[in-house]
């Protein structure tokens, strides 16, 4: 038996007694990663939902698929810990007949809740899922590792005569190949690059210079990195905005302590891009916040009194027209904070005491 994952039905079972439900059902491919130690029910990798599902109730845990799927996850994904109710693939009503049987009838509590007898997963369950165990930080260790070589080698190899579609499908390709599935590869080229904070891919050349940005999954869990390359020195403005944005994100990445509110962040971040003399950059695109098992678990605003912990994953991104910067990094003990996606072979400047990426020059 899986004892990470021993240790997550108890987790949700503690909750069960606590909000006297009879079942937990979790949907979201996020959940069903994060209760099963890292499995997946993704096919489709866009959707939100999987092939399958968990449902726990105080005696019992099953996973829920239809007779497609149930194989290949018995073979490949789930652990031990888990029973698995397959059902009909055209008969969805037999998996509906089945989890009240297996609750009694009883109310259950959902991270998708979609019948008038679900409600929605407490605070302190989804608490569980955004503070990673030792575990889960060494799977993230690993996720984190790849993507960020997987995204040098692909702006190493990078030509300005290259498409946005070039560059976005080295991108997923080199994801793909180190086992990680490409979230979301944005890419924008030189003349793109300072009219879109997202840019998605086009046919379009990316010429002197480009940005690539990844959201690589692993294990359910995000690695989150932008990068640049430059194809000949940059300009002295352009390479001042690269600049700019390091130090105000050396600003965010200070705050990132146990204690620290995201609301308070977001005000230092706003604070921070005024005094550099962009008291409107915060504006022009989210910057970040919590990660984990979604991209952005809590995106940070100014009423998002969320806390940071040890063991929270976060992702910040500040950006000017044309520059950004983003890793994703965890929060230690003594409020220490490790770079997931860290690459040493990429050119890199050190900020306050931590190495930054800086362009690439091809």
């Amino acid at each position: 038996m899986n004892e990470e994952v021993s240790k997550k039905l108890e987790l949700i079972r503690e909750t069960l007694r606590e909000t006297e439900m009879q079942g937990v059902r979790l949907r979201g491919t996020d959940w069903f990663a994060w209760a099963t130690g890292g499995a997946s029910s993704t096919v489709l990798l866009t959707a939100e939902t999987g092939v399958a599902e968990v449902l726990v109730t105080t005696e019992d845990a099953w996973i829920l698929t239809d007779e497609i799927e149930a194989q290949r996850l018995i073979d490949e994904e789930l652990p031990a810990n888990f029973k698995v109710h397959i059902n009909p693939w055209a008969d969805a009503a037999a998996r509906e007949s089945f989890v009240r049987d297996a609750t009694g009838k009883g109310k259950v509590i959902s991270d998708r809740p979609i019948s008038n007898l679900e409600k929605p997963l407490p605070p302190s369950l989804q608490m569980h899922k955004r503070v990673m165990i030792s575990n889960e930080l060494e799977r993230y260790r690993q996720i984190g590792q790849k993507a960020s070589v997987a995204m040098t080698e692909v702006l190493k190899a990078a030509k300005p005569t290259w498409t946005e579609y070039q560059l976005a499908g080295a991108g997923a390709e080199a994801l793909w190949a180190k086992g990680l599935h490409p979230a979301l590869t944005l890419v924008a080229g030189e003349r793109r690059l300072p009219l879109y904070r997202h840019a998605t891919a086009t046919g379009e050349q990316i010429g002197r210079q480009a940005m690539l940005v990844f959201c690589a999954r692993g294990y359910g869990l995000y690695a989150n990195l932008t990068r640049f390359v430059s194809f000949g020195a940059l300009s002295n403005e352009r390479a001042e905005l690269h600049s700019h944005v390091r130090e105000i994100e050396a600003v965010v990445l200070n705050l990132c302590q146990p204690g620290t509110t995201l609301d308070a962040v977001y005000h230092a971040l706003a604070q921070a891009y005024e005094q550099h003399g962009f008291p409107n950059a915060i504006r022009e695109h989210h910057q970040g916040g919590t990660t984990g098992y979604l991209a952005r678990e809590i995106v940070a605003n100014p009423t998002t009194t969320d806390t940071l912990t040890e063991g929270i994953a976060v992702a910040w991104n500040p950006s000017l027209t044309g520059a950004k910067v983003e890793d994703t990094f965890v929060i230690l003990k003594d409020g220490k904070l490790e770079n997931l996606t860290f690459d040493p072979n990429f050119p890199n400047v050190e900020v306050e005491g931590r190495l930054r990426p800086v362009p690439l020059y091809n």
